[in-house]
């Protein structure tokens, strides 16, 4: 039979005689007529491959250079240029810093409000509004309680700023002792008294405050005769238009001035205002 035959060709196929590991039963079972397997491509030829392939060298480059900068005892000339520059870069900083008036605080340190400003502790005191100096409260002497011995300085302070002798403010007091016994009293005569500032009332006519001066005889207004300054700078004016008033006694001079229906009982009250009067100016 002819090679060429095809029922030779479709028999040979079909049935081969061969082991597959033998060359020349693998040449006849290919046959001369069937088209050769296309050649394989070798496994870097890929695409994927190459760039996986280019990656991962790529990667261990990366490390091994790491690598070799850490390793300061290898190669020191790799590390101290760095070390060096990032030394410059940190004196220059806190040079600068040093010198900002911008620069942040610390986060520790606390930073005054914006509003304050800070003041020198001299430059405060100096500025500090200072608090009213309450007047000293003199210590009562004589038998009196505060509140007499608190009316009785006022006596003496304005005869002390109308330039009055000594004498005058004996006699002022005694005056006071004897027609208030030292205390602004208003009058049941006179409601209107009791509007201002008072220390109990009496009833002798429309007399009021300490020396009991009546409004009715021209010593002032209601007012002004409940204010224990004004009343006693009426009495000090009154007894400085009596002639002769400091040879006279004190009984005397305080008639002279308040015409009192006792002319003799402010002689008692001399010793006491003398003891007054010498505790408040010394």
């Amino acid at each position: 039979m002819h090679p060429d035959d095809p029922d030779d060709q479709k028999l040979t196929n079909a049935r081969p005689t061969t082991l597959p590991g033998d060359a020349a039963s693998t040449e006849r079972t290919i046959g001369r007529h069937r088209a050769p397997e296309p050649p394989r491509r070798p496994l870097l030829g890929s695409t994927p491959v190459r760039v996986a392939l280019a990656t991962g060298v790529t990667c261990c480059l990366s490390l091994v250079a790491v690598a070799t900068a850490r390793g300061s005892e290898d190669t020191p000339r790799t590390v101290e240029p760095l070390a060096e520059a990032v030394a410059d870069r940190a004196a220059i900083a806190e040079e600068r810093a040093s010198r900002s008036l911008d620069r942040d605080a610390a986060p520790a340190r606390i930073l005054p409000s914006p509003t304050a400003t800070p003041t020198p502790a001299h430059t405060a005191e100096r500025k500090a509004p200072k608090k009213p100096v309450k007047p000293r409260r003199p210590r009562p002497v004589a038998g009196l309680d505060q509140a007499q011995m608190d009316n009785a300085k006022i006596i003496v302070d304005v005869g002390l700023e109308m330039k009055m002798p000594r004498r005058a403010l004996v006699v002022a007091l005694s005056t006071a002792m004897q027609e208030s016994n030292l205390y602004n009293l208003a009058s049941a005569v006179l409601p209107e008294s009791f509007e201002y500032a008072n220390q109990g009332s009496g009833s002798d006519h429309d007399s009021v405050g300490l020396f009991q001066q009546r409004p009715s005889s021209g010593w002032g207004t209601v007012a002004q005769l409940m204010r224990p300054s004004y009343a006693a700078r009426a009495f000090y004016s009154a007894l400085n238009e009596i002639p002769g008033w400091q040879d006279m006694s004190v009984t005397a001079a305080a008639q002279a001035v308040q015409i009192s229906a006792y002319p003799d009982a402010y002689a008692q009250h001399e010793d006491r205002a003398t003891t007054v009067v010498a505790a408040l100016t010394t």
